[in-house]
């Protein structure tokens, strides 16, 4: 009898570790979370507004006095014991919040825990207006908020070429051999958020409180990111000691007078697939580009990363959230490695197999103009992708 119960009990144990993902443990010293930058603003001049309660009686709002605005959210994950020598900094791009390092929408675990389990500590935030970082009054920002819809995240992202998105998913054509867990896509469009054309300036900013209070450090910036990210090197570049910048939208100009004080700041510059058939990445390309010439020409270490030239194809403007997004992040970290940025010579190496993608369930007017006190004005130039 107890021999068949031992039988029973290895047997579900069996099972259990079967359906149970493989996790490779760190030793962490502290988890936490902050609020940086931004600035306080008064409104005055607003009419009271009533608010019907669902369920109760209707309430008189006076929206006139005090805020805090431009502020961003940062969560971080401090290790015990890292490996590499400064935290990494993750920043994510336009239209969605810093739950795209997390977990991916197919259920794998992102690049925060990836690059956790090679020895760095790592920083995730939400830029300004973004997730949690909340939002402001709508009389603050006087812009309609930007909404990424479907049919933008499956094109602009590079999912499916221009013109190959439809409404029922059985008819949407992926580019061929993508990497992206396309039954995740639907999971994948729950991350969206609203964006603001003229935050620019608010994001650049809290951006430099972040990295004055938390660095020396490397950053990874993602899309739209990428133009705070290089930016904050050039302002800081004692505090930036690499840059890896994953498809950035955008660069400063080449010849921009600052550019030789990076010359201890090297830049990786990632790039995935189908970019040739996207114009508008064609565009982001070429203006890239000549920024990274220009470094190289200063005496700056500046790596051109072409996954596709590099033998590494199918991916996506989110090679993060990709199935072989591992494989990505290994090169990342190897790189990280050569220049010096990890106190061990061990390079990472991609796991052999991930979990099978788990199947997901299928304009406002700017408001009226109110009085506000505010030091700081919008940039549009900076809304990126």
């Amino acid at each position: 009898m107890r021999r068949t119960l031992s039988r029973i009990l290895l047997t579900a144990v069996a099972a259990l570790a079967a359906s149970t993902r493989i996790v490779v443990a760190y030793d962490v010293a502290e988890i936490g979370s902050f609020h940086i930058g931004g600035h306080p603003i008064t409104l005055s001049g607003l009419p009271n507004q009533e608010i019907q309660v669902p369920g109760g009686a209707p309430i008189t709002v006076d929206p006139n006095g005090d805020y805090h605005t431009g502020q961003m959210y940062v969560q971080f994950v401090k290790l015990a014991h890292p490996t590499a020598k400064y935290p990494l900094l993750l920043w994510h791009t336009g239209g969605i919040t810093g739950a795209s390092w997390e977990t991916k929408p197919d259920g794998n675990p992102g690049w925060m825990q990836f690059f956790l389990r090679q020895g760095h500590s790592v920083y995730v935030s939400d830029a300004v207006e973004r997730g949690r970082a909340t939002f402001s009054r709508p009389e603050i920002y006087m812009s309609t908020p930007v909404f990424r819809d479907k049919r933008d995240s499956w094109e602009i992202f590079r999912i499916g070429a221009p013109g190959s998105y439809r409404t029922n998913p059985s008819e949407r054509k992926a580019n061929p051999d993508v990497k992206f867990p396309l039954n995740a896509f639907d999971t994948f469009q729950m991350q969206m958020a609203p964006r603001w054309a003229v935050t620019g300036d608010a994001t650049l900013a809290a951006y430099g409180d972040l990295v004055q209070r938390v660095c020396p450090c490397v950053i990874i910036a993602h899309g739209q990111a990428g133009l705070f990210a290089l930016r904050a090197a050039l302002t800081q570049p004692d505090k930036v000691k690499a840059l890896i910048a994953v498809e950035p939208a955008f660069a400063p100009t080449p010849d921009h007078p600052e550019m030789s004080r990076l010359k201890n700041t090297p830049h990786l510059w990632v790039w995935g697939d189908f970019i040739d058939g996207n114009p508008v990445w064609v565009d982001h390309v070429k203006g890239v580009r000549p920024y990274h010439e220009a470094l190289g020409a200063k005496g700056v270490s500046s790596t051109w990363m072409d996954l596709p030239a590099e033998g590494i194809k199918g991916n996506t403007h989110v090679p993060m959230m990709d199935l072989n997004s591992d494989v990505v992040a290994a090169r990342i970290q190897a790189w990280m490695g050569k220049h010096g940025l990890t106190k061990s010579e061990a390079v990472a190496a991609a796991p052999k197999v991930q979990r099978a993608p788990a199947r997901s369930a299928s304009a406002r007017p700017a408001a009226s103009p109110a009085k506000a006190t505010s030091p700081r004005a919008g940039n549009p130039q900076q809304s990126g992708n």
